[in-house]
């Protein structure tokens, strides 16, 4: 019976053109509701959290950046304007190539071009990036492609969207 229910309610729901967009907004704190309307922007690392640093940082000093910033990345940027990323995978590559890391700036060995994402995209679009690409954090640019923020899966965790 209540599976005949279910069915009644989205054979009605379907024919009246009633979405999920529709639902979220009807129902704000459910999980839906959540991952439809939470954007980018809500749940972002700002200001002083977003780990940056400049192309010609020490690599040695960029990892105390990334290390205390627990984003797992660095953001390398020059005047706010986003040049690259370097990630905790980026650093186990970088060690197996390189008997010798002293020397390393952090432009020796950043991924430039890096995926980004805007501020004002729904949080699940940024894991749909993460998810595509196989990324575990992203920065958050604005239209001139200067850091507003940065996010990671460990923030989408705690906003509960994935």
């Amino acid at each position: 019976a209540l599976a005949m229910g279910d069915a009644l309610a989205v054979s009605l729901l379907t024919d009246k053109g009633f979405s999920p967009d529709d639902f979220a907004r009807s129902h704000p704190s459910g999980a839906l509701g959540r991952r439809l309307l939470t954007f980018v922007k809500n749940i972002m690392k700002t200001g002083d959290d977003i780990p940056a640093v400049s192309t010609d940082t020490k690599l040695l000093d960029a990892l105390l950046v990334m290390s205390q910033k627990k984003l797992g990345m660095v953001l390398i940027t020059d005047n706010s304007t986003l040049l690259g990323i370097f990630t905790d995978g980026d650093l186990r590559r970088v060690l197996e190539a390189h008997s010798d890391i002293q020397s390393l700036t952090i432009g020796d060995v950043m991924t430039a071009n890096c995926k980004s994402i805007s501020a004002d995209k729904p949080a699940v679009v940024a894991v749909q990036i993460m998810d595509e690409f196989n990324l575990n954090s992203l920065p958050v640019v604005d239209n001139d492609n200067q850091v507003v923020g940065a996010i990671n899966t460990h923030t989408l965790m705690q906003a509960k969207i994935i």
